[in-house]
């Protein structure tokens, strides 16, 4: 038998038996959100993250999130070789503007007043513990000898301090959001907590396979 074959037969009877490690479950507050704004405490993570800036709904953006998608399932691919393995996590983002250029716009406002196009966005899928830098870098490298992922270059691993954070459970289409937004506004200003870092989301529902009036999506808003 080739070498090849031998080892994906090998990888295939190894996943029947390994551990699959699922973020969601395992770091269950993470991904949990009540539909009232509450402050709460986000511990430390690591990401696969990628920055770029525009219109979310442009098909840029779109070649993004496929990009970090695949740069995720190969980190995956090759930490089944060493018999460890997880379930590919949420997507999420990080969202910021230039904050001079458009001041005194109140955080409620900004998703209607600020353009699509001058919003800088980082997205992120959560990796495991175990997943190490090397383990990213051969990803990629796999990625761009089979010219199956652009973008390729400016994926990393990222990790985010520990923080606080107002947070609400949006539910419905995203141009609802400034909706929440407002609540969490409220919440900010009766507690006296300011602004404290980028604008965060977690999307728990799958865009393309849910209707805008059934979307979830957890809005975090760093504080101190």
């Amino acid at each position: 038998m080739e070498q090849q074959p031998r080892r994906l037969l090998l990888l295939y009877f190894n996943t029947m038996t390994m551990t699959k490690i699922d973020l969601s479950k395992k770091h269950k507050p993470y991904y949990t959100a009540s539909t009232d704004a509450e402050l709460v405490s986000i511990e430390a993570a690591r990401f696969l993250s990628l920055i770029g800036k525009g219109d979310p709904s442009s098909p840029k953006f779109e070649q993004a999130a496929q990009a970090l998608y695949a740069a995720a399932y190969g980190v995956k691919f090759l930490c089944q070789l060493r018999e460890k393995d997880f379930v590919v996590a949420k997507l999420e983002g990080l969202w910021s503007y230039d904050e001079a250029q458009y001041a005194n716009i109140s955080m409620e406002e900004a998703p209607t007043r600020i353009p699509r196009g001058e919003w800088s966005y980082t997205l992120m899928i959560r990796m495991p513990d175990f997943v190490t830098k090397q383990d990213v870098h051969q990803a990629l490298e796999v990625a761009r000898m089979k010219k199956k992922v652009s973008l390729s270059q400016d994926i990393m691993l990222q990790e985010i301090p520990a923080h606080q954070a107002v947070q609400l459970l949006h539910k419905g289409p995203f141009d609802k959001e400034p909706e929440s937004l407002q609540k969490m506004n409220l919440y900010m200003n009766k507690y006296q907590l300011k602004k404290g870092g980028q604008h965060h989301e977690i999307y728990l529902s799958d865009v393309r396979k849910t209707v805008p009036e059934k979307l979830k999506t957890i809005l975090r808003e760093p504080v101190n």
